[in-house]
């Protein structure tokens, strides 16, 4: 386990290679400053031009950031999105990486992840990850099963798995910090069966009990078990019907990363896999809604067409 500067440092040398003199963009907010800070300190000290912006927490995942932060993203070479809500899959991330700008987002991020997990061999984290890409490449049939009682199929037809490496080194490259997942946007109005959730979820944590979602033509029809349940229904209830989409599988592929009720962390962790409720349009998906909550299964068993990917929570590759 190392500091949160040796942390910081990895994040700007190694994950986002940014070189002495380049412009470097922190967006944060009060509940991620110090970690913000600690990045901004580093990429000064690396001889970065470093710029920190605080904004104020967004109201959910996925909610556009201020208008002035969103131009201020497009035309700066490296940005890191330090902030307690996401800003992954909005249009704003979206339209700087197209602009050119390499991101790395680390919503949620705490100073006890940050110091176990953003110091572990992201060039093996690489290998891994792109291993796993290559292994479901062209794939066009997904089911999912868990003991929990997951039973899910949907196409994946004409869509793009894509490698989360932790490496941001080229224009326009995007990802999580901590990084080690494949992920992909499922064919809207596909999925069905039932999603059993007994990990954790995106902005409440571990699952007091397993949350059964019921799936009919790709959308959440029926969410029900404990305290869990109820929240995730009443957030996905408060955005909007396309806020009940199913927007992604995820392939956890990071051996450092372990279950501690932070999605951050938790997608990450080797072997598992999570499903996403919610926005997918900024990686190949066609709904745009302010929400995109992932969830987390546990001993998952993934196949993809006829290719057993992961088996009883091993990730076979």
């Amino acid at each position: 386990m190392g500091t949160l500067a040796d942390a910081a440092r990895t994040v700007i040398s190694t994950c986002m290679k940014a070189g002495k003199g380049e412009e470097v963009l922190i967006v944060t907010d009060e509940p991620c400053r110090a970690i913000g800070l600690a990045i901004w300190q580093q990429a000064r000290d690396l001889g970065c031009e470093a710029i920190l912006t605080e904004i104020g927490p967004r109201q959910t995942h996925g909610q556009e950031p201020p208008r002035a932060v969103a131009e201020a993203m497009r035309s700066t070479p490296v940005c890191l999105l330090v902030t307690s809500k996401s800003l992954s899959h909005t249009k704003a991330r979206k339209a700087a990486c197209a602009a050119g700008s390499r991101i790395a987002s680390l919503p949620g991020i705490t100073a006890d992840i940050a110091e176990r997990t953003l110091i572990a061999d992201y060039d093996e984290i690489s290998r891994l990850t792109i291993k796993t890409t290559l292994k479901v490449k062209g794939a066009s049939v997904v089911t999912l099963t868990s003991p929990a009682g997951t039973r899910l199929t949907f196409s994946v037809k004409g869509r793009e798995f894509m490698p989360d490496t932790g490496i941001y080194d080229t224009p326009g490259a995007f990802g999580n910090l901590p990084a080690g997942e494949v992920y992909i946007a499922p064919v809207e109005g596909t999925a069905g069966g039932v999603l059993v959730i007994d990990g954790s979820i995106a902005g409440i944590g571990l699952v007091d009990a397993p949350v059964r979602v019921e799936i009919e033509d790709g959308m959440a029809k029926s969410i029900t078990g404990g305290r869990a349940a109820a929240r995730l229904d009443s957030m996905i209830s408060a955005v909007g019907p396309d806020a009940r989409n199913v927007a992604e599988l995820g392939i956890g592929t990071n051996g450092k990363a372990r279950l501690t009720g932070n999605i951050l962390e938790d997608e990450k962790v080797l072997g598992t896999v999570h499903v996403a409720l919610g926005a997918n349009a900024t990686f190949g998906g066609k709904v745009q809604v302010a929400s995109h909550l992932d969830g987390v299964i546990l001993d998952p068993t993934l196949v993809v067409d006829d290719n057993e990917i992961v088996r009883g929570g091993s990730l076979l590759v």
